[in-house]
């Protein structure tokens, strides 16, 4: 099942080292996309959040729930683009390994 998450595009050097850093609250409708990224860490981060990692085709490879503040590392082989969303996304939205989610920025 294809499943669509509406994301902001991380660009560019300060948009990817900052990504959802600094957020007091992530919203439901909320996330960041990493292209050409397999892990992220969540350092200085103040809240939790689920990481979804995609392969190229934009299938779900890993899909991380409740990933907490100061975590240094959360990667997965094979990942081609990662995308952050608020904690509780991938139970709310039934995201598994092998689905297809389109991020549209």
């Amino acid at each position: 099942m294809d499943k669509r998450v509406t994301v902001d595009r991380a660009s560019g050097v300060v948009a990817r080292t900052l990504g959802l850093i600094g957020r007091a609250h992530v919203g439901d409708d909320e996330g960041m996309l990493f292209d050409r990224c397999s892990s992220i860490h969540t350092f200085f981060m103040r809240v939790p959040i689920d990481v979804v990692f995609l392969d190229a085709d934009d299938r779900v490879v890993r899909a991380v729930p409740n990933v907490p503040p100061w975590r240094p590392f959360v990667g997965c082989l094979g990942a081609a683009r990662v995308v952050e969303l608020a904690a509780g996304s991938i139970e709310r939205r039934g995201i598994r390994a092998g689905d297809v989610v389109t991020p549209v920025a």
